[in-house]
């Protein structure tokens, strides 16, 4: 369903071992929203709901909500630190069926 490199496995584990609320869950990542560019994602630790999916990669047990999971099949999760910034970047094939701001004819609305 979803994948992680290895340098994504190896901050999610640094923040793991950072964050004490952390102990003892799993990372979740979700969809918040859909945007201009594509999918807003959302990562925290947290622990199994009903309807989740659970995913093992790479020693990771990631939790992903039933209302996420069908629009995160096939992505990878990257941890990036160069010109772009800092941070998890999701390189997902899927992308959402219209544009997010209505016409398809620009941003200038999205807020």
């Amino acid at each position: 369903m979803i994948s992680f490199s290895d340098t994504a496995v190896s901050k999610v584990r640094e923040f793991a071992a950072q964050t004490p609320e952390a102990e003892g869950k799993n990372l979740r990542i979700f969809i918040q929203g859909v945007g201009c560019s594509g999918f807003a994602y959302g990562f925290t630790f947290d622990e199994k709901r009903d309807g989740d999916t659970v995913v093992e990669d790479g020693g990771l047990t990631v939790l992903v909500d039933e209302n996420s999971a069908p629009n995160l099949t096939g992505a990878r999760v990257d941890f990036i630190d160069d010109q772009r910034g800092t941070g998890f970047m999701v390189d997902n094939p899927n992308k959402p069926v219209a544009d997010a701001c209505g016409s398809g004819g620009g941003c200038s609305g999205c807020g």
